[in-house]
């Protein structure tokens, strides 16, 4: 990989960890609807605003062997997105967050599983600093709002959303290995949303009370957009371009940020929250994310 190429993707990741951070504040502004059929609607407006971009690719039309893989990616995000969507009534916005940091580990073991991540001790020992600092951020937040976290129903279906979020970059990559996915980012978050998009909004609509979307508000309906548009389309759109240059779990170490995110969003909310107690966790965080380019950086200048 290439420095220029390399600087690109992680830049591209600092974005994206910041979009995502402001997703889950918007999620639980939205009052609760059918979430498989609300995931659809949201995959169908990022698919609209990535149309544009997506359809000047000369591969836009993927072969009919490509279909089932990009179902298997769009299956992923919709079970992120249905799990997010659900668990947004059922837990707390803390435990989600910390439920999370989950998510590069697990992708970094995914990939071991289909051969697109190395054996070593260096990047697991990065995500684990960074695991770390994150919950750290968590456990100072419980403090400050007398929060207690705890694992139920909730936390059990967004942790499942998880392992989906973590399985959608190793496939892309396994995908991009093996020549089966297009070299063009929007095109492949066009079809895995799309096909992803087709397949939850059946689901929906066969076991959900869909005629429930009705009931949606004008605010509703602008957070939706939001979502489709921002923490959809444009937040999987730079993960794809990401996971063409860097390895899944380098990729998802960037979740390590969305706490940190959220820590900034509370200190403009409420600035006397300010506390010694965030420090341990901010500076883990910010060192794993450091140590991370460096690694890339020094296998950009090795090849």
């Amino acid at each position: 990989m290439s420095r220029a190429s390399a600087r690109s993707a992680h830049l591209g990741m600092l974005l994206w960890a910041a979009l995502v951070g402001l997703s889950f504040p918007a999620v639980g502004l939205m009052r609760e609807l059918p979430p498989l059929s609300l995931t659809a609607l949201r995959f169908a407006i990022a698919c609209a605003g990535l149309y544009w971009l997506a359809r000047r690719s000369p591969a836009f039309l993927p072969a009919p062997r490509v279909l089932p893989l990009y179902g298997l990616m769009g299956l992923c995000l919709a079970g992120f997105f249905g799990a997010m969507f659900w668990a947004a009534h059922h837990a707390t916005a803390l435990a989600m967050s910390t439920l999370y940091v989950s998510v590069p580990l697990l992708a970094y073991l995914l990939g071991l599983g289909f051969g697109v991540e190395r054996l070593t001790w260096r990047l697991p020992a990065i995500l684990a600093l960074g695991a770390a600092g994150a919950l750290s951020l968590a456990f100072a937040e419980s403090l400050g709002r007398g929060v207690e976290l705890r694992f139920g129903r909730g936390e059990a279906v967004f942790f499942l959303g998880c392992v989906s979020s973590a399985l959608y970059p190793v496939l892309s990559k396994w995908g991009l290995a093996t020549g089966r996915l297009a070299e063009s980012a929007a095109v492949r978050t066009f079809w895995s949303l799309g096909v992803g998009g087709g397949l939850i909004g059946a689901l929906g609509l066969a076991i959900e009370p869909v005629t429930r979307l009705a009931t949606m508000r004008l605010g509703d309906i602008l957070l939706l957009v939001y979502l489709g548009l921002f923490s959809s389309a444009l937040t999987f759109w730079l993960l794809q371009r990401a996971t063409a240059v860097l390895t899944p779990g380098a990729v998802t170490a960037y979740g390590y940020l969305v706490p940190f995110v959220s820590m900034l969003l509370l200190f403009i909310e409420t600035p006397a929250r300010l506390g010694w107690e965030w420090l341990p966790g901010s500076a883990l965080v910010i060192t794993a994310i450091a140590l991370l380019l460096h690694r890339d950086r020094a296998a950009a200048r090795a090849a």
